[in-house]
């Protein structure tokens, strides 16, 4: 160690030469212009100086962060000198690109650390940029061909086929209005009682409303202005949820004008050994499947009382998201389920009625199926 010192202080009063000498030969003469032989000499030390000084302050960089014991993952270039210079001298400098370059490395990674995603944590995921599926929608011309691919219809409903031409699912808008001061999507649950296979008993954080906060935050993080309404609708009667909820959703679509999108978060229920899962990005999530009633039986045809302004608006709505989902997450969306009655889809244009896993998916499973199905409606909803 004592011959470390001595050399470490031994190089600083050859630095401390070095820079008298420098401050020496920049010295004006009288008449205010600099000798030929001065320059050369003050352009060459400062070159050698400069170059010394840069160095010796990154290694001290370096050995201060060893003595702590601290280690960056991604280090960076110290600048900073430990000599107290001059006022008004600028001889000893990085140089203006170097110092420029730094500068722009520096900045560059804080704004990288200010947009840091939601999402981007360490192992966490990562919204997808690139399409991994390519439609040939010309495929699709014939409503036997399209209802194939994408849908799933129950027996007790029918398919009208003016309703799915694809042109017109294709064609629809459903892009939202972001500069409104008040909510644009409105997030509720008409079954808020369904939980998951290992939900805590009470926990609100465990269950389908649980996961609609989440979707929630995740969708503020695109930059959405969310209304999240968790108000209970099936804890006596749960057949009788979507009459119940359809009062108070309309009060609330009609004091919040600005909201332009309407999603009822659900969860399904299937046979005990069905699992509906899918691996993305290393991670086991639950599959999506998007809810369509079409206000018509397959025995009766058209339901009267069961009116829906928006029926078309409601599938191409669904559509586009089923079609972006398979598209940039391939597996993670099931078919679109198609049933007869209305299920509240007539209160806005842009409904979606969203089946989030099953009772046999677990919590971890849910939740990580929000961030996907975030990015993909904040992709259809540009």
């Amino acid at each position: 160690m004592g011959k470390n010192k001595m050399i470490h202080r031994l190089r600083k009063w050859f630095l401390l030469i070095l820079l008298i000498i420098t401050l020496v030969l920049m010295g004006k003469q009288k008449n205010g212009q600099e000798n030929f032989w001065k320059i050369g000499r003050k352009v060459a030390l400062e070159g050698v100086l400069t170059r010394m000084m840069y160095q010796h302050s990154v290694l001290w960089g370096l050995v201060q962060e060893m003595e702590t014991g601290f280690f960056i993952k991604e280090p960076k270039l110290m600048v900073e000198s430990v000599w107290q210079l001059p006022k008004d001298t600028s001889v000893i400098s990085t140089g203006e690109d170097m110092l420029q370059k730094v500068i722009e490395e520096n900045t560059g990674q804080k704004e990288v650390q200010n947009q840091t995603f939601y999402l981007t944590e360490q192992n966490a995921f990562r919204p997808v940029k690139e399409k991994q599926v390519f439609y040939d929608f010309n495929q699709y011309k014939s409503v036997d061909e399209l209802v194939k691919q994408f849908y799933t219809v129950d027996s007790t409903t029918a398919v009208a086929e003016d309703l799915f031409q694809i042109e017109k699912l294709k064609a629809y808008d459903c892009g939202v209005d972001r500069k409104t001061e008040g909510a644009q999507i409105l997030i509720y649950h008409t079954h808020s009682q369904e939980a998951f296979m290992d939900s805590r008993a009470g926990v609100e954080e465990d269950t389908i409303v649980g996961a609609g906060e989440l979707l929630t935050s995740y969708l503020e993080e695109y930059g959405f202005k969310v209304y999240h309404h968790k108000g209970k609708y099936d804890i006596e009667k749960r057949d009788y949820a979507y009459s119940e909820s359809l009062p108070e959703i309309t009060k609330i679509l009609k004091e919040n004008p600005d909201i332009q999108v309407v999603i009822d978060l659900h969860r399904d229920a299937v046979a005990e050994d069905t699992r509906l899962v899918t691996t993305l990005q290393g991670k086991q999530v639950a599959k999506v499947m998007f809810f369509n009633g079409l206000s018509r039986t397959s025995s009766q045809g058209k339901i009267s009382y069961l009116e829906n302004p928006y029926l078309q608006e409601n599938l191409a709505f669904s559509f586009q998201m089923k079609v972006a989902c398979d598209e940039y997450y391939p597996g993670f969306a099931r078919s679109i389920y198609l049933r007869a009655y209305r299920y509240n889809m007539h209160l806005c244009p842009k409904t979606l009625l969203v089946e989030l896993g099953a009772q046999t998916n677990t919590v971890e499973e849910i939740q990580g199926a929000l961030a996907p199905l975030a990015h993909v409606l904040s992709m259809v909803l540009e």
